[in-house]
């Protein structure tokens, strides 16, 4: 039930106006968000990168209102690219598709990630593109397949683990060797398209961690590179520590070396783990999101860990 709610919360602009005008709201996000300038989160790169971490950067926005809005986003994803290659810290970038404009026309979507892919194919960095809520899942994996067929190999795709059709997605991604990150999914969603269980979805994350793992193996697809900018086919996306264990339990099982498999995390959220990680040998990525648009991003935060919400209450009652 709190977990819907937040989702909801999200979602409406109502809650967006009134929360974002209280004092303590960005104190309590910067948790989980680098900061709302692009130099905020290369600072924050820099110190991950000084821990033996690679990051991912994100630039927060999703559901553009017009085209001119979603071409700027894209500027401003451009910008990122330059960034990293500038300052040289192990770093690629991630996109949401509605960011750039797929709610209004998918071709001028396409064209604004084609030419965010284009940016990074020229810095020798990836682009991954993240998964959003199950309505664009189809059309989001069709745009990314199109860059490949715009003849270009630096991209990969988000598969969330609560989706009943991820399992039959990643055999074919597998299969024509993308690169994927695989997360439990942080949106609301029936139980026509998804696990409404918990342990349902676990048992599903593993198993798919599973063919992933599997996938790298045998088809001997490129490993972490060292410069941090490309990723592995496994990207296994949790700060669940049983899912964790069983990924790194099934790799040695199968023989499969560390730099085959990374595991990623988000900025703020179980730092010991993300460290202790990088010293066992592990490839380690964490998502650094930054920008103005943190609201929504930080609800989905609350929704997935019930003690950061009884922060948010507890300080919300102390304003």
């Amino acid at each position: 039930m709190m977990r819907s709610f937040f989702i909801y919360l999200s979602k409406a602009n109502w809650a967006r106006k009134f929360v974002t005008r209280m004092s303590f709201a960005w104190k309590m996000a910067s948790r989980f968000v680098a900061g709302e300038k692009l130099e905020d989160a290369i600072r924050a790169i820099k110190e991950l990168n000084a821990k033996g971490i690679n990051a991912t950067l994100d630039h927060l926005g999703e559901h553009t209102a017009t085209v001119e809005d979603a071409r700027a986003a894209t500027r401003d994803i451009l910008e990122a690219l330059d960034a990293i290659q500038n300052t040289g810290v192990r770093a690629n970038v991630s996109v949401k598709l509605t960011q750039l404009g797929l709610g209004l026309d998918a071709k001028e979507c396409a064209n604004n990630l084609a030419a965010i892919v284009e940016r990074a194919a020229s810095y020798n960095n990836f682009v991954r593109v993240d998964m959003e809520d199950s309505p664009v899942t189809q059309i989001t994996l069709d745009i990314m397949r199109e860059m490949r067929q715009r003849g270009f190999n630096n991209v990969g795709i988000v598969i969330q683990a609560y989706l009943y059709r991820s399992e039959a997605d990643i055999k074919q991604l597998v299969q024509d060797c993308y690169t994927v990150r695989l997360c439990k999914g942080a949106y609301k969603e029936p139980a026509s398209v998804a696990f409404p269980k918990k342990k349902d979805v676990d048992a599903n994350y593993d198993r798919l961690a599973a063919l992933l793992m599997d996938g790298e193996k045998a088809q001997g697809c490129p490993v972490s590179g060292e410069d941090g900018r490309f990723p592995p086919i496994p990207g296994i996306a949790t700060h669940d520590p049983k899912r964790v264990d069983f990924a790194r339990e099934y790799a040695q099982k199968i023989g499969l070396p560390q730099q085959a498999i990374e595991f990623q995390m988000l900025y703020g959220i179980r730092r010991e783990l993300q460290s202790q990680l990088a010293s066992e040998g592990y490839p380690v990525r964490v998502y650094v999101p930054y920008g103005t648009e943190w609201y929504p991003y930080y609800m989905r935060r609350l929704a997935e860990r019930p003690a950061n919400v009884w922060f948010f209450i507890s300080n919300f009652f102390r304003r």
